[in-house]
């Protein structure tokens, strides 16, 4: 499978090592994927600990691959701000970040989370 969609001579060095860095990523999240299956079904302590092993280190690839390109990729530092470390409702967030249907103004962000606002306004007086 060709992992460029576009001429590979209309990309920049940069833009092919964002391609090179995503490809990895995806290879890594596929590599702990497969890894906690078989600890999942390994049934030797043994096999089981060295599986185990072998998928944490996947994970601090993939980590190490998302850390780069929040440094350098536009983009990924403002999404990983918004949703990584934070508690409650994940979906909840990108409400929280942008407003209801996906608006940046803050003005028509609405009730924050827990308000117990539908966010409608007093229908009071509106006879």
């Amino acid at each position: 499978m060709d992992q460029y969609h576009e001429p590979v001579a209309e990309l920049s060095p940069l833009d092919r090592d964002f391609v090179r860095a995503l490809m990895s990523l995806k290879e890594e999240i596929e590599a702990i994927n497969w890894y906690h299956q078989r600890v999942s079904a390994a049934t030797d302590p043994q096999i089981k600990a060295i599986m185990a092993h072998n998928r944490d280190e996947e994970m601090e690839h993939a980590i190490m691959g998302l850390e780069w390109l929040r440094r350098t990729m536009p983009g990924w530092d403002a999404v990983m701000r918004t949703y990584l470390f934070t508690t409650g409702d994940i979906t909840a967030l990108e409400d929280a970040a942008t407003g209801p249907a996906g608006s940046t103004d803050a003005a028509q962000a609405g009730p924050s989370a827990g308000s117990g606002s539908l966010g409608i306004g007093s229908l009071k007086g509106t006879r």
